[in-house]
């Protein structure tokens, strides 16, 4: 089964916010399996399922330390989980085995039997009695019979420790978790963007105040020029309209 992809991971965010987001995922992945794996013979999803457990528990055999007593009850009860689902995974391999030599030695232990009846018009039930692999079929069918019951008690304590989880809100408990260090880093980030934005602002506002006092400074250097060329102008006139020595 290939795992969901975990997407808006970030390098440069804390740990636990990049592993809150994986664990969300690994979590939804886990619980999207329990509708069809709680049908006796859903094989595939219980299969499934396992996988979905086992990446979950790796995932937070890491990070548990970042979110509390949820991620540890949660990581505990997910590799209970999948300790339950693998013995009932090793009966569903177990089985076909099996069956397909139990099936395997009757066609040797047939051809065996017909080889002994010769040119015969009928089989004689006394050569069948002595088919070669006779006294291993009891105990295949046995065996046979032990994993079928095996398999069905597994089940039954697959789904009752499933129902237990979901009553004592172990998966509830760690979705809450996540939700609240996500819900954490999107206030964290709105915080940065305005923290961004005022200083953009402030960066413009002193930038404008900058070329203010430039221009500032600049209109008061023209006035001192301005009034040093009028009072240069005025000595001027002064002095033309003084009178002169006849003589």
């Amino acid at each position: 089964m290939r795992a969901r992809r975990v997407r808006k991971l970030e390098p440069r965010e804390p740990l636990a916010d990049n592993a809150a987001r994986i664990v969300r995922v690994r979590l939804d992945e886990l619980r999207s399996f329990a509708p069809r794996a709680f049908e006796p013979g859903a094989v595939r999803a219980q299969h499934d399922m396992r996988i979905a457990a086992k990446r979950l528990r790796y995932v937070l055999e890491t990070t548990e330390f970042c979110f509390g007593r949820p991620a540890e009850v949660a990581r505990r009860r997910a590799r209970d989980l999948q300790d339950i689902l693998g013995e009932l995974h090793d009966c569903d391999v177990m089985l076909p085995r099996v069956e397909r030599h139990l099936a395997e030695l009757r066609e040797v232990d047939a051809a065996a039997v017909r080889a002994r009846a010769g040119n015969a018009s009928d089989l004689d039930p006394a050569l069948a009695a002595r088919a070669p692999h006779r006294t291993s079929y009891r105990g295949l069918e046995i065996l046979i019979v032990y994993l079928h019951a095996r398999r069905a008690l597994l089940f039954d304590r697959f789904r009752g420790f499933w129902t237990e989880q979901e009553r004592l809100g172990t998966w509830q408990r760690l979705e809450r978790a996540m939700e609240r260090r996500l819900q954490e880093a999107r206030e964290r980030r709105r915080a940065a963007k305005r923290a961004e934005k005022a200083r953009r602002e402030l960066e413009a506002a002193e930038q404008q105040e900058r070329e203010a006092a430039s221009r500032a400074a600049e209109a008061a250097a023209e006035l001192q020029a301005a009034r040093q060329a009028t009072r240069g102008d005025a000595a001027g006139r002064r002095d033309v309209s003084r009178p002169t020595d006849g003589r």
